[in-house]
């Protein structure tokens, strides 16, 4: 018996553009505001004591040169890839699929990472959570949930991280509007440090601000990605920054020697309104995660689609559901990945893994910008950087400087990771030749 023949591509179920712009808004902010911002504060006081809300400020600066390379590239492309596909137009197929293949572990290993703060932050209200069953069973049933959601919509995928994307701000809105009237400068002076690390507080900053990419993968389901990119980044660059630099003020200012407080977000809190206040602080910290998880399943598997339409991953990860229309074997995938190492490792371990990848796709699409202003016959940019080629050096240089602080241990990570990415590629260029 003959096989049934093979349905034209007018037949076959395509992606819903259904992302507009303000929802990639609330997905930036959503991406980038995660757990770092509930237990960075201690950390960021710890090194720079007093001034370390203008840690945030500086850093937010260096980001920003990052954040406007991406703004342009991303404005030439409606397509669905996000750092590979630039990349991969820039400066080839094996450059790409390098390119495509660290985020990918980026989103992975950030989105364990953020598991294993959800249940210590859970475990604070519910003790069973933080057991050996309790953590397996939770995260479980975390990453059951939100792969569903996933799978059956991405409008429904859009309006959970919507609704996620607010229910964090406003744990951390009432703590700035509360706080900044608390805050005592006998308090901030506690905080001094005999040696601030300047180098160490920037690259844990740069780590906290990351996150903004990944929204952009999943352009083939947004309205308008060319002109709604560069509007949504910095329009969530801006409402992050100032998050980050009021809640670091508050906390430094009412909650003294902070350095050495487990989740100073919450004790804030605990300190303006008493035990309610702590209650507070540690379900935002829980809203916050699964909201950030929501929005890593809805964005980090349309990468794996886009690159194996384009022929460099196996095949079926490119299968759009029938009924509901989206990547499904690729959101499966990238959860089961994702909670296999949350299951297996702890935050610091995929944070670190997390924090050392991105510097080397970051650094790419700057570059990026370099070939795309040079290069004739690419689309229009939507949106254009004032003096792109001296932001994209910035951008680069800033990059560099950053992964040359890595320990030889770390840059082995990285290297063993892009050893076996090309082995995988090269693997699959051979099965399609």
């Amino acid at each position: 018996m003959n096989a049934a023949p093979e349905p034209p591509p007018a037949a076959r179920p395509t992606l819903v553009r259904a992302i507009g712009r303000w929802d990639l808004s609330a997905a930036v902010v959503n991406g980038v505001i995660g757990s770092s911002v509930f237990g960075m504060p201690a950390a960021q006081a710890a090194l720079t004591g007093q001034w370390s809300p203008l840690g945030y400020l500086l850093a937010g600066l260096g980001v920003l040169m990052t954040v406007l390379c991406f703004a342009e590239v991303a404005s030439r492309f409606q397509e669905a890839g996000g750092p590979y596909l630039y990349a991969r137009e820039a400066f080839g197929p094996v450059v790409g699929f390098q390119a495509g293949w660290l985020t990918f572990w980026i989103r992975v290993t950030a989105l364990a990472a953020n598991l294993n703060v959800l249940v210590e932050y859970l475990a604070q209200l519910v003790p069973a959570v933080g057991t050996g069953a309790g953590r397996v069973a939770t995260m479980t049933l975390v990453m059951c949930a939100i792969t569903t959601i996933n799978i059956v919509g991405v409008r429904q995928a859009t309006w959970t991280v919507n609704l996620f994307t607010v229910a964090k701000l406003v744990p951390l809105f009432v703590l700035i509007g509360l706080g900044l009237f608390a805050v005592s400068g006998d308090v901030i002076r506690t905080q001094a440090v005999a040696r601030p690390d300047w180098t160490q507080a920037i690259l844990l900053l740069m780590f906290a601000y990351g996150g903004f990419e990944a929204p952009l993968i999943p352009a083939s389901e947004a309205r308008d990605p060319r002109r709604d990119a560069g509007f949504a980044l910095l329009c969530a660059l801006a409402v992050i920054a100032s998050v980050y630099m009021l809640v670091q003020l508050v906390v430094i200012g009412v909650i003294p020697h902070v350095a050495g407080v487990t989740a100073p977000v919450a004790a804030a809190l605990g300190v303006l309104l008493g035990p309610a206040g702590i209650a507070l602080g540690s379900v935002a910290a829980v809203v916050s995660v699964y909201g950030y998880s929501t929005g890593s399943v809805l964005q980090a598997p349309r990468l794996l689609f886009s690159m194996s339409a384009r022929g460099d991953l196996p095949a079926p990860l490119a299968r759009v559901s029938p009924r509901f229309r989206t990547p499904d074997v690729a959101i499966l995938t990238f959860a089961v990945l994702s909670l296999a190492l949350a299951l297996y490792g702890t935050f610091t371990w995929n944070a670190t893994l997390s924090a050392i990848v991105r510097l080397v796709t970051y650094g790419l699409t700057c570059a990026a910008l370099l070939v795309f202003r040079r290069r004739p016959g690419m689309p229009e940019a939507a949106f254009r950087v004032p003096a792109g080629p001296a932001v994209a050096a910035v951008g680069i240089a800033l990059h560099a400087w950053l992964l040359s602080t890595r320990t030889f241990a770390q840059a082995g990570i990285l290297v063993g990771l892009m050893a076996l990415g090309g082995a995988l590629w090269a693997l699959a260029r051979r099965r399609a030749r």
